[in-house]
């Protein structure tokens, strides 16, 4: 008998009990003889003039070997300013935090007071803090014309659709202006007979991953470089590395470590400083950041204001969408305003709309991108205005919602259409579950909300290998890092296509000396595209030995089974080869077969964008402002559910993160830029008592591309938290917040003002 299809089998990760148990190796745990620990001296001002570093007391400091600045370390000059090619600051500090130079010594603790003795003298400069103020600014306030046009730090895959955009002029210190246009806006907005304005602000959020940044990099006597890396992007991270140091990609080795948590946010950003420190003392160089470098010297996502305006008419008819989008990317341009531009007008058919998106400098850290960069400020904008709408027509909200959802070939702000979607049929799964049918059912104080969004779903080449072993099983060799629980996925996807038991496979994650390509582990591409080559990969390694068995017991490929690890003729019980034997056919002395090695490649034409809805229910104390979320549904397209157990997995832990902007998190900073929320005692995030009971309902709309029809399932379920938590808030109260996060305090002003 055939093996039993291995897709939608419920499977723990592998990587989850090595975890709980403490046993996983993490780059902080690496030691090689010779290590030099690194500690980082940040700058104390956002913005300031460095007029001069005294290094020698520092250096005097038993245990100490080097204290580098700048100007000590041989990274290439970017044409275009670059946090990870220029990672300390040389004549001036922008951002509070900035990095301004790099102490190796011989234990953490001589480093750490090490970093105490650098002296730094500085001049302080004006600061950009506010966007909107430095968007309208006449002057440039962070970069220099020559230096800012073009500036985009990667997001690790994230993609914009900017393709079909009008460029706006530029003002100085914007480093990106778009304009999307469709029709007549003032047209749809005279036919409206509802209009809605309001203004929507999110704060920048960090992605808060329970490992901080950390990299490894060892030189060797050849001249060659290895970096150990908690990284999202083996070959991403190379490239940064081998660019900074002007060296050639060769002679420089990335091997991936576990990841502890990433999110988006672990593309590259220390390992260049690393290894140019490691190259420069050539001995092994490790820095690990602290919790407090994370939050002043890491990218999180950025701050947005968004000022939307929209008009329906009576019978539910969307007329008009008008936006202003303000993206607050630090010092570098994380390019987020294409993708809120596109997801704000994108979600609905709008037929009139016009959208200015500006990605704008100020003196804060570069922006970065978190688990679905842009969706979740999109949400919460666009939901906002739905809600209101429908409440303002007196239309069912989900009905409302149904009415006007994009569909396959209705288009983005762009003109680029949709491909097949599962818009309809999550918000249909969410209408008829009991969640929203009970939803009147309610106790004082509570109130249900519900919320829509979508992912656009990134993608890039990929390839894997799959090999037949000596005893019969099979290594996938990939080069992707495992950040959500893929690598067992993988083994589900190479199970399936080459017909074995899962515990026939094993999946190795290369470094890049080795590894088949594989991009970053972002845009929730990683099943989509490294495991539609999973499945070629292993699907060749099966025609491969189904051709040697065939040509040994002289029979028709097509008359082969492969049953209970043996390779059997169809309707003749006991006449066939073990894959045991069939390795030995083609790997013993002698032998004439080639060796089963499969190969999978492939490049996606298009990405999977996978649609959410969310319900919420929550309670709110008229007499605090506290909100505590009582319940929450999050039914989700999936394409095919490859691993259930890992997208439910998913599906909760975006859910606790969205949570978490709804309600809890926000970096803060003051009016000269400081950071006033730099430890976790000052940063709330959302832990197990303040996560509620999750329902996730698993839509199968299978991609045309993805293998089995999987779509990538990482990033939605953080879009609608917010969004469906302050519909829910709205519900209870009657006030409808238009920021994050919903605090007790935001929510008793509210009540106030009503």
């Amino acid at each position: 008998m055939a093996t039993a299809p291995m897709i939608g089998r419920w499977i723990r990760r592998e990587d989850g009990a090595p975890k709980v148990m403490g046993s996983t190796v993490y780059t902080g745990d690496l030691t090689f003889p010779g290590m030099l620990h690194a500690r980082l001296v940040l700058s104390p001002h956002p913005h300031a003039r460095i007029t001069s570093i005294d290094t020698e007391a520092a250096r005097a400091l038993p245990g100490v070997a080097a204290v580098y600045t700048a100007a000590d370390l041989p990274l290439t000059r970017p044409d275009q300013p670059s946090r990870s090619r220029q990672p300390l600051a040389t004549d001036r500090v922008q951002f509070d935090g900035h990095p301004v130079a790099i102490v190796l010594a011989e234990s953490e603790e001589a480093a750490d007071d090490a970093v105490g003795l650098v002296t730094v003298a500085y001049e302080e400069l004006d600061v950009a803090v506010d966007a909107q103020a430095a968007l309208a600014e006449s002057r440039p306030l962070i970069h220099p014309r020559e230096e800012s046009t073009g500036v985009r730090e990667d997001a690790g895959g994230h993609t914009s659709l900017g393709g079909g955009a009008e460029h706006l002029e530029q003002p100085p210190n914007a480093a990106a202006a778009q304009r999307y246009r469709r029709g007549d806006v003032e047209a749809g907005f005279a036919e409206a007979d509802v209009v809605v304005e309001r203004t929507y602000r999110t704060p920048w959020v960090h992605q808060s991953y329970m490992e901080p940044q950390s990299s490894l990099a060892v030189p060797d006597p050849s001249g060659r470089l290895t970096v150990y890396t908690s990284t999202q992007g083996a070959y991403a991270t190379r490239s940064e590395v081998a660019v900074a140091l002007g060296i050639p990609q060769h002679m420089v080795n990335v091997v991936t470590m576990e990841v502890g948590g990433g999110f988006g946010a672990k593309y590259a950003l220390i390992d260049p400083l690393v290894a140019a420190a490691a190259w420069k003392v050539k001995r092994p160089v490790r820095l690990v950041y602290t919790r407090n470098d994370e939050f002043l010297a890491a990218n999180p996502a950025p701050a947005t204001v968004v000022r939307v305006k929209t008009g329906a008419r009576r019978d539910g008819t969307l007329t008009a969408l008008q936006a202003h989008i303000v993206v607050d990317t630090g010092l570098y341009n994380g390019g987020h305003g294409g993708i809120v531009a596109a997801l704000l007008g994108g979600t609905y058919r709008f037929p009139n709309l016009l959208i200015d998106a500006y990605d704008v400098f100020t003196n804060k850290p570069g922006a970065g991108a978190y688990r679905a960069p842009g969706a979740p400020q999109a949400c919460f904008a666009i939901e906002g205005q739905m809600s209101e709408m429908a409440q303002q027509l007196g239309l069912d909200p989900l009905e409302f919602r149904l009415q006007n959802a994009v569909e396959e070939g209705d288009t983005f702000p762009d003109g680029r259409p949709w491909p097949v979607v599962g818009s309809r049929r999550v918000l249909e799964t969410l209408r008829d579950h009991p969640a929203w049918r009970d939803r009147d059912k309610k106790g004082p104080g509570e109130g249900v909300g519900i919320a829509f969004g979508a992912w656009l779903g990134a993608t890039e080449p990929a390839t894997a290998l799959c090999r037949l072993n000596d005893d019969g099983s099979l290594t996938v060799v990939v080069g992707s890092s495992d950040i959500s629980g893929t690598k067992t996925g993988f083994s589900l996807i190479a199970a399936d296509a080459f017909g074995v038991e899962l515990d026939q496979i094993s999946v190795a994650t290369a470094d890049t000396s080795t590894a088949p390509y594989a991009g970053g582990s972002g845009g929730s591409k990683i099943t989509y595209t490294v495991g539609a080559a999973v499945a070629q990969a292993a699907a060749e390694a099966r025609r491969q030995v189904l051709a040697i068995a065939a040509d040994r017991l002289e029979v028709s490929p097509e008359d082969l089974d492969i049953v209970d690890k043996r390779v059997e003729v169809r309707g003749a019980p006991g006449r066939g080869l073990s894959l045991e034997e069939i390795a030995s056919l083609s790997m013993s002395f002698g032998q004439k077969y080639e060796p089963v090695f499969g190969r999978g490649r492939v490049a996606p034409k298009s990405g999977a964008p996978a649609f959410i809805a969310h319900l919420a229910r929550v309670r709110v104390d008229q007499e605090t402002g506290e909100v505590r979320v009582l319940d929450y549904v999050a039914v989700q397209d999936v394409g095919r559910a490859i691993n259930p157990a890992g997208v439910v997995d998913q599906i909760c832990g975006g859910v606790a993160q969205g949570i978490g902007w709804a309600l809890y998190e926000g970096i803060v900073h003051d009016a000269e830029g400081r950071v006033q929320t730099g430890t976790l005692m000052d940063y709330t995030l959302p832990n197990a008592p303040k996560v509620p009971p999750i329902t996730p309902v698993m839509v199968e709309v299978p991609s045309p591309e993805g293998p089995y029809g999987a779509r990538g399932v990482g990033e939605p379920p953080i879009i609608a938290g917010a969004a469906a938590i302050a519909d829910a808030i709205a519900d209870a109260t009657g006030v409808r917040l238009t920021q994050i996060p919903m605090t007790p305090e935001r929510v008793l002003e509210a009540l106030r003002e009503r």
